[in-house]
């Protein structure tokens, strides 16, 4: 049980992928008007931003230990649910296909409980005023 919200924060950043990339599928098949150079453009654009964020989030943690790592660590895990719950909205309004806006419903639910149990924590042990 103590590995659970480690195992939920992992499917959480494999969700958050997944969606990702569909989105931007979804987002390429729209915009065909588009020219082959601005839509790879704007998409490494997005990988970069995406890479740079998690490469942040994991920077933040190199160092910590104990109380300092479970602070940072549950922060960036709050603004990355968030971010997930954002695009599944996205995906809400957007998608095409039935299984993906299920996924996003689902995605909402997941993320939405885990941040209200993140924000419980911090509250419980200290970490916000």
């Amino acid at each position: 049980m103590k590995n659970q919200p480690l195992l939920y924060s992992i499917v959480g950043l494999v969700i958050g992928a997944l969606l990702t990339g569909l989105v931007m599928a979804n987002q390429n098949k729209q915009a065909p008007a588009q020219s082959n150079t601005a839509m790879n453009h704007e998409s490494t654009q997005m990988e970069t931003g995406m890479n740079m964020s998690m490469q942040d989030m994991m920077d933040a943690l190199d160092g910590k230990t104990g109380d300092e790592f479970d602070k940072a660590f549950i922060s960036g895990m709050i603004d990355h649910h968030q971010g997930a719950i954002d695009m599944a909205n996205s995906a809400k309004q957007s998608a095409g296909h039935q299984e993906i806006k299920d996924l996003a419903d689902d995605i909402i639910a997941a993320q939405t409980s885990e941040i209200e149990m993140m924000k419980q924590w911090q509250k419980d042990w200290g970490y916000t005023q």
